[in-house]
């Protein structure tokens, strides 16, 4: 099955960027869905953004679509979420995912966080004023 792991996160403030990346390892033949989430002290887990391996199309959550985007790189098995205009409500602890969820799901950001079955150790994104 396949390992991930996030890097990038750090303090920064308002309105600056960050780019944090999911490297994936482990051999697998087939393709998933990666997803990206973030979880605030006290707060719900949330699904920021997710693609599918293979495929450009991607699905990001309207509460940051316009500041957050992901992308990948299937030949380094690697998946970034690109985030510019950062907000102190952005700061959370944020984890990319893997799930088994079809490529249809994946896309359109149909799916929780109970359908990823593979989770990254995490990477602190804090954002001060």
């Amino acid at each position: 099955q396949v390992q991930l792991a996030e890097s990038g996160g750090g303090s920064v403030q308002a309105g600056g960027s960050l780019r944090l990346s999911c490297v994936a390892s482990g051999y697998s033949s087939n393709n998933y869905c990666v997803g990206w989430f973030r979880q605030a002290p006290g707060k719900e887990r949330e699904g920021i953004a997710s693609i599918y391996t293979g495929n450009t199309i991607t699905y990001v959550h309207a509460s940051v679509k316009g500041r957050f985007s992901i992308s990948q790189d299937d030949a380094e098995d690697t998946r970034y979420l690109q985030m510019d205009g950062l907000k102190p409500e952005d700061t959370a602890m944020y984890y990319c995912a893997a799930s088994s969820i079809p490529w249809t799901s994946c896309t359109r950001g149909q799916w929780t966080a109970i359908n990823f079955r593979t989770w990254g150790q995490g990477t602190q994104v804090t954002v001060s004023s």
